[in-house]
């Protein structure tokens, strides 16, 4: 029941996710990433698994999200010249380093819900 609630909640969650990103400066890349663990979750709601879609989404996220981190005004620059600060305070982007923080997070949710229905996949199989 509760792997249920979860794929429904992030299937609403990263739909949301892609709308709100039409105004993004690129929309094309961000908007296709969230929908696509968006209908993994829709069909993982409905009990349909797919382990190596998971596996490929991952994969895809983790080197976007390495890029993500050292990109010249990514995390790394967030961290080391900026002191962590507060990227949550607004909503607009007044600094390029926030916008790739920001989107390196995004990553980092999409790679943890592929990774628990990977899992959850993977354990149902043994099961059956």
């Amino acid at each position: 029941m509760f792997l249920k609630f979860f794929n429904i909640f992030f299937c609403i969650v990263f739909i949301l996710f892609a709308a709100v990103q039409y105004n993004d400066p690129d929309p094309y890349v961000w908007m296709p990433l969230y929908l696509y663990t968006a209908v993994l979750c829709w069909l993982a709601f409905r009990n349909k698994f797919f382990p190596g879609a998971y596996l490929l989404g991952v994969a895809v996220y983790a080197a976007y999200a390495i890029y993500k981190f050292f990109d010249q005004n990514g995390v790394w620059e967030w961290i080391t010249k900026h002191h962590e600060a507060n990227i949550a305070s607004t909503m607009k982007a007044e600094q390029p380093w926030i916008e790739e923080t920001r989107e390196f997070f995004g990553l980092v949710i999409l790679i943890v819900v592929l990774l628990i229905e990977y899992l959850y996949a993977k354990r149902k199989a043994r099961v059956n």
